[in-house]
């Protein structure tokens, strides 16, 4: 029997999660993910200098970030046990190898990411995904997610219940007043040197 409590997080904690790691890694990812990064901490005033990633599957994110911020303590949140193994092998990521949902926040970060991910989070979980994502940050909250106004369920690679689309940003500046949204963007899958797969990213800060 499974001890998560939703079967979102059994569906990445398995073979699915296993395969979604060959399909995704390599230099060309990281080179992307560089230059949307270097756009989102270009907007930011103050400096950065710990980082956790939510659901970072074997860090591709975390590399782009390492490069822009060398001195930065980097810390993943990952449900997937071969992913976690490629995370550990990295040898300067703090890995905690659990769901997000069982996660308890340790100590602030300044920077909070978010990348692909809450579109796969069951969206009765959403509330606690986001307290965990507000209290775990010091200053900054970064959500590059796909974007929708209103909520939607999307077929994924043949499964249902398994994407998720709405305006995640928005329903966490509705819900906390101390938080206020710095910048934003939109990186296309045809882009013709750093594509992305049609993400909206946003920041978001913690008024001090």
């Amino acid at each position: 029997m499974s001890h998560f409590k939703t079967e979102q997080e059994d569906f990445w904690a398995g073979q699915f999660g296993d395969a979604y790691i060959d399909r995704n890694w390599g230099n060309t990812l990281i080179a992307a993910n560089t230059a949307l990064f270097s756009k989102v901490l270009h907007q930011a005033s103050q400096p950065v200098k710990s980082v956790i990633e939510f659901g970072s599957n074997i860090g591709l994110n975390l590399k782009a970030l390492r490069g822009l911020l060398p001195e930065a303590e980097l810390s993943a949140i990952e449900i997937n046990a071969k992913a976690v193994d490629k995370l550990k092998a990295s040898g300067d990521i703090k890995v905690y190898s659990q769901s997000i949902l069982d996660f308890s926040p340790d100590y602030q970060r300044d920077l909070v990411l978010i990348k692909g991910v809450l579109i796969h989070i069951n969206p009765d979980m959403l509330p606690v995904v986001y307290k965990l994502l507000y209290e775990t940050s010091k200053r900054y909250i970064c959500i590059a997610e796909y974007y929708n106004p209103t909520p939607v369920e999307v077929p994924y690679r043949g499964h249902a219940g398994r994407l998720f689309k709405r305006d995640f940003a928005g329903e966490m500046l509705d819900t906390y007043a101390d938080l206020r949204l710095v910048d934003y963007g939109f990186v296309y899958h045809r882009d013709g040197h750093f594509p992305q797969d049609d993400l909206n990213w946003f920041l978001l800060e913690r008024r001090q």
